[in-house]
């Protein structure tokens, strides 16, 4: 039905749902052609789409946290047989099915927490999670759970850092008594949030480059791609420590 809107009614409609934090091109329409971060995500894609397969036909993709479905849609353009898109926000939820639905593009959203992709039931070929990791209370636990019950192959990821952005080279294990690498400034650190960052309470997180780089590769997600300073391309392996997530199984549970 919402194919054969005209450019005004697509425009009240944009506007009802609104605000929009994608700027979507619907039919000539833009959905916040006044973002503070300028025409995003485009702009921002056009700094790291060339690593994702330009084809991905026959393919699954599951974008957690898509907000209004920039990149669902992307990835259905590129000829992606399943994109099912999740986020925790009615609004957001809502704009999507209804930019999915002007663009003409069959893409299925659903009302998900990215603690709970293990309901899906099935694994995706590329999983996206990009603009997640910091806003949730338990990061590393998403990463885990992501690995365990939805990932396949590709994970394309993207985090808000902060701090300095070198790595630094590190031993396996310290004992007890040596700290002094804890204060280096290439070591892993995850800045924790009380109240605000941003204006926005669900800011919890603000890791630097090597704390982000480690989170992946504890997960089982190796690096193949850092395209841009905020974004990574891993491919799924094994997790190089045998502990899943922090909770047992319900069959574990005594």
């Amino acid at each position: 039905m919402t194919g054969q809107l005209s450019r005004e009614e697509i425009r009240q409609r944009v506007d009802a749902l609104g605000p929009w934090f994608h700027n979507l091109d619907l039919n000539g329409v833009s959905t916040a052609p006044v973002h503070f971060l300028g025409d995003y995500p485009t702009v921002k894609w056009r700094r790291f789409s060339h690593v994702v397969p330009d084809r991905l036909d026959g393919k699954s993709v599951l974008d957690i946290g898509c907000n209004a479905g920039f990149y669902a849609m992307e990835m259905k353009r590129r000829g992606a047989d399943r994109v099912l898109g999740l986020d925790t926000d009615d609004e957001y939820l809502a704009q999507a099915r209804f930019a999915a639905d002007v663009s003409g593009l069959k893409i299925e959203f659903r009302k998900l927490s990215a603690y709970d992709v293990g309901t899906l039931g099935e694994k995706f070929d590329l999983v996206i999670f990009m603009g997640v990791l910091y806003h949730l209370r338990h990061p590393l636990l998403a990463l885990d759970l992501i690995h365990e019950h939805v990932a396949r192959d590709l994970l394309l990821f993207q985090s808000m850092l902060r701090g300095d952005d070198r790595v630094d080279s590190l031993e396996t294990d310290y004992d007890f008594w040596t700290t002094a690498q804890f204060d280096r400034p290439g070591y892993p650190k995850l800045h924790f949030i009380e109240h605000k960052y941003a204006d926005d309470p669900t800011n919890w997180w603000a890791p630097n480059r090597a704390c982000v780089e480690a989170m992946l590769r504890s997960a089982g997600f190796a690096i193949c791609a850092h395209p841009e300073d905020e974004v990574y391309l891993c491919r799924t392996t094994a997790r190089p420590q045998a502990e899943g997530p922090v909770y047992p199984r319900r069959s574990e549970i005594r």
